[in-house]
């Protein structure tokens, strides 16, 4: 998922930020923080531009949001736990994100946009709600700004300094696999252990 992500990214730039913020603000699993981070990359190479990538991303989290709340709106949850679940739309998704709703209100649209699952699927409880759409797009665009920019300068932080941290990160990935595989191997001898003591 991750390479394809970046790879059409690479391939159709601005477009494929806006197409693919706007699908995961409707619930369709292509994480932000996939699709940001390389559009900064992009942007610290210089085949793309780090604003317009952080205007496309943030638009495009609001009109993914506004679809999503419009079909909680008119068709409510039988087409959410119905069709949705065919693009990953699970009860407990929006359980989470009802709860949240229930506990802050509007606030939770704002404050949810930086919160991980809550802010994806936020727009549905507010749609089965009916909040007033104005002031539900202004805390969308609000809330998604600075959770899309700040990917985004991830990204493009560490491409403009890929020379400096790319040996030390090198390092770091071959000791989180080392420790990866011998918790594997941990966890598959002790579960041997009870069929031992059985036989």
């Amino acid at each position: 998922m991750t390479t394809a992500v970046s790879n059409f990214i690479a391939a159709y730039g601005l477009l494929a930020v806006f197409v693919l913020m706007v699908a995961e603000s409707c619930g369709l699993p292509f994480p932000s923080e996939v699709i940001m981070p390389t559009s900064g990359l992009l942007a610290a190479t210089g085949h793309m531009n780090l604003v317009a990538a952080i205007i496309a991303g943030t638009a495009a989290n609001l009109v993914g949001s506004l679809i999503a709340y419009g079909l909680a709106a008119r068709f409510g949850e039988p087409l959410l736990l119905g069709p949705g679940r065919y693009v990953g739309i699970r009860r407990h998704h929006l359980e989470i994100a009802d709860a949240w709703f229930k506990r802050w209100g509007l606030a939770a649209v704002l404050i949810g946009r930086v919160l991980p699952v809550v802010r994806t699927y936020i727009s549905f409880p507010a749609g089965l709600a009916r909040v007033d759409l104005a002031r539900f797009s202004i805390l969308t665009f609000v809330g998604a700004l600075p959770w899309v920019a700040a990917l985004a300068l991830v990204g493009y932080g560490l491409g403009k300094n890929y020379d400096r941290i790319s040996g030390p990160v090198e390092k770091a990935a071959i000791v989180i696999a080392l420790l990866v595989v011998l918790v594997v191997i941990v966890w598959y001898w002790r579960g041997r252990e009870p069929r031992r003591r059985e036989v």
